[in-house]
Order: C-alpha cells, then sequence, then structure tokens
C-alpha cells in the first residue's frame, strides 16, 4: 500500500514529523517499506502562461514562445515540445533556476534564438521517469506560483508492507484510524451524504451466488461528459499511490478504492444486456478482460453478467467488452453503470493467480472488504463523478441477501488477562480509549468489556486478538522486558530407556548420514516394496507421485540412494528413524523404525588399501553394533529367512529372544536382484530395518566381578553339514559348556581340499575361565571332549583331521 503523506494528514495530521510517523505505523504493525519524496529536488520554477506561438526561423522543431511568469513583461522562451500550445499553462524554469540533475538554466540562445527559461515535463521536474510533451497544467493555475507550492510538491510517498490481516489498511481511512489510535487523537470525521436521484433509471439485479456475493449495489449515471479531465490533485493523489491516470471514470473508482478501501467497476450501460447478474461461470464460457487477455471460465468462478454473456470476472477484473470507452473511442461512453459489491474472500482467493492475474481489487477482496463499504462507496464515487463528468444519476440498487453476510460474535475481554498476558498495568479508561479510537465500540461489564468486531476488522474473533491490539497500541517497545521464572521440578528419567541420539551416535561412527525422506511415496513404489499391505491412498496428495503412505522406510532410502548413485555417488551410507503407516482394522498403525541401506565400497578410497564393496557381513556388523548398545545383545537372534523384496540367499530376520513369542523385530539383507534391475540399479544395495519399540529399552548395566583366575584358549577346528549355522553351533556349545565359557571366536571358514563336497570346516576359538578356581589341562580337555560329544550328537560335527 502506497499513498501520499499529504494526503493522510487531511484525515489526521498528528503534530510529528515524517521519521516519527513511519517509527509509529511501523510499530502497530504496519511495516514502513520505504519512503520516497514525491518530485527531485528543484528550485525557481514557477506557473507560466503562454502567450504567443512563433516558429524558429532557423529550426523546423523549435517554437519561440512568449511566456507571461507574473513578471511585468513576458519572457522569451524556445520551446521543442510538440504539444505546447497558445493559453496553456506550464511549469517555467526560470534564470538561475536548479532542475534535478545539478542542471543549471542560464541565459542562452538556441541557433542564435534568446531563450530566458525553460518549459518543463513532468520528468523534468522528477515527478515521473517519462513524459511525452510538457506538463500540462490546470487553466486556472496562478500564474506566477511556485510550483512545488502549486502542486505540493514538498511530500513524500510511504509504502506500507501489510500482513494479509490487515485489510481494513488498504486504504487512507483505515491508515489515518490507526495513527489516530497512536496519537489519541480523533480522525476528521468523514461522513458521506446519500446522493439524490435524479431519474428513474436503473438496472435489475440477481445474486444467484448470493453465499459468494451477497451484497451488490448498482447506480446509473446517464449523460457523462468522459471527455472531461480528471482534475489535477486527484492525478497526483493517485499518482502518489502508484496508480496512473486512465480517463475521469476509472480514476474516480480507483481513488474510492484508495481512499476508502472498497474496489469498484464502472460498465458502460449501453454495452449491458437485461440484468445484472452475480452467478457461477458455466463450462465453456469466455471472457475478454480489460488487459486484452482472454480467459476460459471454469466451474465455480464468480463472475458479473448481464442476460446474454459475462461481463466481468468478480472482484478481479472487468471485461473489455462492457469498458466504458474513452474520449479517443469512436463512439465515447455517455452513460454507465457504477458497481460496488461485497465478494466472500474465499471465492476470490487464488482465482486472480490461477489466470496469472493480481490486482488492486483482488489483493483487497481476497483478504476481506467491509460488507457495509459498498454502501458508502457509491454514494461518495457518484458525487466525485457527477463533479468531474457530469451527468444525472438514478437511484441505487441494493441487493443484500442479509443472511449470508458476514456475522460476528461478541469477543470477552478480561481486565485480569490483559495484565497477565502484556505485564502491564493499564487502567480501564485507557483500555476503553484504545478500544474506542480503534472502533470496536467497547461495552463495559464487571470482568471487563464485550466487542463486537466491527465488519473491517476480519482479523478480531477470540480475546487473544484484543489483547494484541492493546499491546501493539500500547507499543511493543513499552512493554516491560523482565526475566521469565518458573518453578522446574527433575522429571525422572528411566535408565534403561534407549535414546535415539546415542543411536544415531553409533551409525555416524560407522559412516553413515542421516536421511529425512518424505512419508509420502509413489503407490507403484510402495506396491514393489510391500506386497503384504495395502497402502493409504491420500485423498488429496501433493502430487501423483507422493500419493501413499509408505509401510516401510525402504522406499524412499532406496531412492535417494539412486538419486546418489545417479550422480556419481558410488559409495552411499544413509539411516533414517521415522514413522511407517500401516493399515489395521479401520484404524493406521504408526510405528517408529531405524533403516538404513548401504552401498559400494566398504571403506572410503585411499591410498592404503584396496577399494571392496560391502557385503551381508559388513550390514550385519552395522546391526549388531546398535543393538550391542541395548545392553541386551545376547537376547537378539539373526537367522536366515525370506522377505519378499530381499535376496533369498542373504536375508536374514532378527528376533528378540526375551519378549514373548520371541517376534521378529526386523530385516536385513541384500535388495533381490528382479528389484535391483527393474529400478536400474548399478550396484548391490544392503538394507536393513529395525521396530524401535523393541530395542527403545535396554538393560541397566550391572557389575559383573571378574575372575582372578587365568583363561585358557583352545582352538579347534569342526566339519559339518554347509546347512549348518554359526549360531546354531554357538548356542550348543553356550548351552553344553555353561558359564565357563567367556568367550566364543569364529576365525575360519574353509571350503576346499579335503573337505567334502556339501560341508565345511569352522575354526573356533573357545575361551574357558572359572570364577573359584585355575583350570587344569585334565578340566579343560573334559569340557572340550563333552562341548564335542554334544556337537557330534545334535549337529553331526567332527573334528577335523
Amino acid at each position: 500500500m502506497k499513498f501520499s503523506e499529504q494526503w493522510l494528514r487531511e484525515w489526521i495530521n498528528p503534530k510529528i514529523s515524517t521519521d516519527e510517523l513511519s517509527h509509529q505505523l511501523t510499530m502497530a504493525g504496519l511495516e514502513v517499506d520505504a519512503i520516497e519524496p514525491v518530485a527531485a529536488t528543484f528550485s525557481n520554477v514557477v506557473v507560466g502562461e503562454v502567450l504567443s506561438i512563433e516558429k524558429h526561423p532557423d529550426a523546423d522543431k523549435l517554437n519561440v514562445c512568449a511566456v507571461n511568469v507574473g513578471d511585468q513583461e513576458p519572457l522569451q522562451i524556445v520551446c521543442g515540445a510538440s504539444n505546447v500550445r497558445e493559453g496553456m499553462r506550464v511549469p517555467a524554469a526560470l534564470v538561475g533556476a536548479k532542475l534535478p540533475g545539478d542542471f543549471k538554466i542560464k541565459k542562452s540562445k538556441l541557433r542564435g534564438v534568446p531563450s530566458h527559461g525553460m518549459l518543463c515535463s513532468t520528468s523534468e521536474l522528477g515527478i515521473t521517469e517519462t513524459a511525452e510533451g510538457l506538463m500540462a497544467l490546470p487553466n486556472d493555475a496562478p500564474i506566477g506560483t511556485d510550483i512545488r507550492d502549486y502542486l505540493s510538491l514538498d511530500d513524500v510517498m510511504i509504502e506500507l508492507s501489510l500482513t494479509p490481516n490487515r485489510a481494513d489498511c488498504f486504504s487512507i481511512a483505515g491508515i489515518a484510524r490507526e495513527v489516530g489510535v497512536s496519537n489519541k487523537m480523533l480522525v476528521n470525521e468523514f461522513k458521506q451524504a446519500a446522493i439524490k436521484a435524479t431519474i428513474k433509471d436503473k438496472v435489475d439485479v440477481k445474486l444467484e451466488a448470493g453465499k459468494d456475493c451477497p451484497r451488490y449495489l448498482g447506480r446509473v449515471i446517464k449523460g457523462v461528459n468522459v471527455k472531461a479531465e480528471t482534475p489535477l490533485w486527484m492525478q497526483e493523489k493517485l499518482r502518489r499511490s502508484g496508480i496512473r491516470s486512465l480517463g475521469p471514470v476509472v480514476d474516480v473508482t480507483n481513488f474510492v478504492l484508495l481512499e476508502l478501501g472498497q474496489p469498484m467497476h464502472a460498465f458502460d450501460l449501453a454495452k449491458i444486456n437485461g440484468a445484472i447478474h452475480a452467478r457461477h461461470a458455466k463450462a465453456g464460457e469466455k471472457l475478454n478482460l480489460l488487459n486484452d487477455q482472454e480467459i476460459s471460465l471454469t466451474d465455480g468462478c464468480l463472475v458479473i453478467a448481464d442476460d446474454k454473456q459475462p461481463l466481468a470476472l468478480a472482484g478481479i477484473m472487468g471485461g473489455a467488452d462492457s469498458a466504458v470507452s474513452g474520449s479517443t473511442a469512436l463512439k465515447p461512453t455517455t452513460d454507465i453503470l457504477l458497481e460496488a459489491a461485497h465478494f466472500n474472500p474465499l471465492v476470490i482467493a487464488g482465482k486472480a493467480r490461477s489466470f496469472g492475474l493480481h490486482t488492486d481489487s483482488s489483493h483487497r477482496f481476497e483478504r476481506g472488504v467491509a460488507a457495509s463499504l459498498p454502501i458508502t462507496a457509491i454514494e461518495r464515487a457518484t458525487e466525485l463523478l457527477l463533479d468531474i463528468v457530469g451527468g444525472q444519476a438514478g437511484p441505487v440498487v441494493n441487493v443484500t441477501n442479509e443472511a449470508d453476510l458476514p456475522q460476528r460474535d461478541v469477543v470477552v475481554l478480561r481486565a485480569e488477562r490483559v495484565k497477565r498476558v502484556l505485564g502491564i498495568d493499564l487502567s480501564r479508561e485507557e483500555i476503553t480509549g484504545m478500544l474506542t479510537r480503534l472502533d470496536l465500540n467497547p461495552t463495559e461489564t464487571k470482568q471487563g468489556w464485550e466487542i463486537t468486531a466491527p465488519d473491517f476488522r476480519f482479523d478480531i474473533s477470540i480475546e487473544e486478538d484484543l489483547i494484541e491490539e492493546i499491546g501493539r497500541i500500547f507499543g511493543y517497545d513499552n512493554l516491560p522486558v523482565s526475566q521469565a521464572s518458573s518453578a522446574l521440578s527433575m522429571v525422572a528419567k528411566p535408565e534403561a530407556k534407549l535414546r535415539m541420539t546415542r543411536l544415531r551416535q553409533v551409525l555416524v561412527q560407522k559412516g553413515y548420514q542421516e536421511a529425512i525422506t518424505y512419508s509420502f511415496i509413489d503407490p507403484e513404489m510402495q506396491k514393489l516394496f510391500d506386497t503384504d499391505n495395502q497402502a493409504i491412498e491420500l485423498a488429496n496428495p501433493i502430487s501423483a507421485d507422493l500419493a501413499a503412505m509408505r509401510t516401510s522406510l525402504w522406499p524412499g532410502l532406496v531412492n535417494a540412494a539412486k538419486y546418489n548413485l545417479n550422480r556419481q555417488q558410488s559409495r552411499v551410507f544413509l539411516f533414517e528413524y521415522g514413522l511407517k503407516f500401516v493399515p489395521q482394522d479401520a484404524e493406521i498403525q504408526q510405528e517408529k523404525m531405524l533403516a538404513g541401506v548401504i552401498t559400494g565400497s566398504r571403506i572410503p578410497e585411499q591410498w592404503a588399501s584396496s577399494s571392496e564393496s560391502v557385503d551381508f557381513f559388513d550390514l550385519k556388523n552395522h546391526v549388531e553394533a546398535v543393538l550391542e548398545i541395548t545392553g541386551r545383545a545376547t537376547d537378539f537372534q539373526f537367522e536366515p529367512n525370506q522377505h519378499s523384496i530381499l535376496h533369498p540367499g542373504q536375508t536374514a530376520a532378527i528376533r528378540d529372544l526375551a519378549a514373548k513369542d520371541q517376534p521378529i523385530i526386523g530385516w536385513l539383507g541384500a535388495l533381490h536382484p528382479r528389484l535391483q534391475k527393474s529400478l536400474g540399479l548399478s550396484q548391490s544395495v544392503y538394507l536393513f530395518e529395525i521396530t524401535m519399540k523393541n530395542i527403545e529399552v535396554g538393560a541397566i548395566p550391572a557389575f559383573k566381578p571378574l575372575s582372578k583366575f587365568p583363561a585358557i584358549r583352545r582352538d579347534i577346528a569342526l566339519v559339518m553339514d554347509e546347512a549348518i549355522t554359526a549360531q546354531a553351533v554357538h548356542d550348543c556349545i553356550k548351552e553344553s559348556a555353561g558359564e565357563i565359557l567367556s568367550k566364543f571366536e569364529l576365525f575360519d571358514v574353509y571350503r576346499g581340499e579335503g573337505i567334502d563336497f556339501g560341508r565345511k570346516s569352522l575354526a573356533l576359538g573357545l575361551t574357558l575361565q572359572d570364577l573359584s578356581r585355575t583350570l587344569t589341562d585334565t578340566d579343560v580337555d573334559k569340557e572340550l571332549n563333552k562341548i564335542i560329544d554334544v556337537l557330534k550328537k545334535r549337529l553331526g560335527a567332527t573334528l577335523r583331521e
């Protein structure tokens, strides 16, 4: 919102400087973005009248003008402007004048003819950037008057950056109200008298979309003169607000927009067929807009139409086919229909952008305009139009659906609540004064006030909104600063609770980076990774490839790995902590999961070692490290298993042996070759996923006495069937040896010469130690023989010769 400071001061004129006014506005929540002078600095330029014009004897494009500047004798000024004419009043820079750009006017000769000054355009005075010819002043401009005084150029343009909730400040009236509250002043009273109708002509109005357009006002004005000139004072106020003059009728509607905040439109009455309809567009309808853009209307678009066709895109822009024709048209407009309406902000919001438009009207309507404002605005516009373009006004046709107008509820404000929230002790009189100057019309009660917000304050609906208003007007910079204090109590934290921070540290130490992927995934990707669960489809997805809730973290991580591999990142270690969403009966079960993906070389490339690709056992080592920090690693067991998206020979399920029914709590393995190929992955990918609820509670560390007696290690090599796992061997030995076995270590696996096909050799290191005595060789041999006998009976394992 850009406006002239002088225009604002016509409404309210506090005794403060421009800088103080700017600070007040900013602290009131109306941030000042820029302050610019309305014209560049210049001096000694006065109103002059061209008395006569003669052609320059030696230049076809120059004229020798006699100019009256209020002195006893007219000045001779040579001018090259094409629009100079006798009787014209223009800015005249006298000898000694200083124009923008440090350009000084001196006595000179142009092609041998003396010139005692310069006739100026708006660009030469720094009022506009460009100009076509001299600046034409009104015929009643007082000759000899300093142009800065005549045009009130000692003024600034203030530009505000308004937040969407302050639609009431998109007008001079709204800004003046805020300044009045800040300075404890009343705004100069504005009362618009109703303009009496002098003709009976009117146009019927039908509200066919009453909820979206609950109020529509129309007034016929006949016999207007569109060739009339917009008054200079109005042109200047529009210019200083960033709007150029487009003719008297459009200028008046724009002026009312800026002054009161009500967007308006004028139709050429001769181009309207029948009644006015506020309705929704029909499929296939098209509309030519004022900017020469043709748009195809869609269902739900609100339009203003006549009996035959749409005339305007409601609240956004008028149509070219019903526009007022200016003075240069073959058939200038003589009769107009003036429109002022109230539109539901929700039906306007986003519509302009959907057609690639953004207008002053849409900017205001989509934020909210007071429902009562059209009544005042149409009278104000009528008065200005009759003064400028003449004509006769018909009666105002006001069609309103009262039930569909915005309704405001009573908001209760408690005095004690104000003190508690803001930390200031204001008297009831001070608060009442603030609320009154804000036009909130408070009613005092025993506990505070009851307020029904006016229709221009869409942002006030709860008590905190009113407290914010009081804090804003009191001044945020005036609120006391105090150190917050509160009673703190120690909250017990379960010692066995495993923090996610610790899990992250373990994985980062293993070379992983944490990833965060979308909870929404491509439904087709979901089907690839989970054939057992039906995906939860989103009703309103962001896009087609984010239309399903994930039932596993793997799709996002694999996509992330693929993304990196396609960008020459051959080594990828990623993990993610997040939720998966699994349908369960009529509800959605959300489970916290920890998942990871690895691919590429085992260690980063370096000179000291050759590059080896990661394999299943690297991933298993990483998962074991995660389970180790729970303090109950022995409760978890890896077992060969089958999973639909993992490699049949490189898949393991993780069981929690300490839990009831020993459930599977996670999976790890290589991505299935079929899936790897379909996803276009050029190298092997390994995945793991663990349900967090099974590892969030660990074992509390407890001291275990160390044996004072020496340990004895014995290495044995066992031959067994290929299908027997190392875990089965470990469990068998552990059960047989009991507490005396302090360490089990598998240090070699051999298949080859000397070993029958389908069998393998495992080399084991067994460390034996007793807590109460020193073991002898006899004790150890006896224990080993017992272990070997058990292995032979249960697993068919024999000592390798």
